[in-house]
């Protein structure tokens, strides 16, 4: 059987996907790639187009019905979206200006509208582009994701808030970002063979970390070697092996809040 699965073509995904996706751990199944922005991936999700996807927590608030959450995803401490600008500012100055967030259904975005509710006027600009539009003046702020989180400074940019950190302080929990979901009629028993062959890609990825080196600098936005492995360090973790009980009790609150939030 042969199931598409959508992710980023960020190095966190390549690094911890390359495994399954090349046959380098058995499974009972074939796991076809489609590498695309977070974005994009929550919009081909409304139209169920993979059997299995990354998915933003934004984006799966509206698609619970459609998606099942596997326990395998992006979460951690100190890893949060970064809010940042040209020059230093409140959070409130920043997001009641122009500025430009990485897609409507991101989480970040979610944890935007949580922490600075009154916006100003928003601008989607896909996410490799932001600090291009901030550096510019195309925009006055920016929420960015990634990579960008290591090179806004080369961009001449400040940091203005790190969105992962005040959810930290708000809920003592890790901030949740993104999740591996399957599609809703992919069968019980199936789900559990992708739940362990995620795993064990992670693991995989892990103990063998030169096997993924290639296939995560062609797809990287950044060439740098030392960028990607920072990228990696920070975003894959045990949580992407399994959410465990910490993991599962931090999403339950995100989607919780996403509920009572204003779109």
């Amino acid at each position: 059987m042969n199931l598409a699965f959508g992710y980023s073509p960020c190095p966190n995904d390549t690094f911890a996907f390359d495994a399954l996706v090349h046959g380098r751990i058995a499974a009972p199944f074939t796991a076809t790639p489609a590498l695309h922005d977070i974005e994009q991936l929550n919009a081909l999700a409304r139209e169920g187009r993979f059997e299995l996807t990354k998915l933003s927590f934004g984006a799966l608030a509206g698609l619970r019905d459609r998606y099942t959450m596997l326990r395998s995803g992006a979460l951690g401490r100190g890893c949060g979206p970064l809010v940042v600008a040209r020059e230093p500012a409140t959070l409130g100055q920043a997001v009641s200006r122009r500025f430009a967030i990485p897609g409507w259904d991101t989480t970040a975005f979610l944890l935007l509208r949580l922490a600075a509710p009154a916006l100003g006027e928003i601008v989607e600009v896909r996410y490799d582009g932001i600090l291009e539009a901030v550096a510019s003046g195309e925009v006055d702020a920016g929420l960015i994701i990634h990579e960008s989180r290591f090179t806004y400074a080369d961009h001449g940019l400040v940091e203005i808030a790190d969105l992962g950190a005040w959810w930290e302080g708000e809920t003592g929990m890790p901030v949740p970002l993104a999740a591996i979901c399957a599609r809703s009629d992919l069968d019980a028993d199936l789900r559990a063979s992708v739940e362990d062959a995620l795993r064990r890609s992670v693991e995989h990825a892990f103990a063998h970390p030169l096997d993924s080196l290639e296939y995560v600098r062609a797809h990287s936005q950044e060439r740098s070697d030392e960028v990607c492995r920072q990228h990696i360090d920070l975003y894959v973790n045990e949580f992407t092996i399994d959410l465990g009980d910490d993991g599962m009790a931090a999403v339950d609150a995100l989607l919780a809040r996403a509920v009572e939030s204003p779109a």
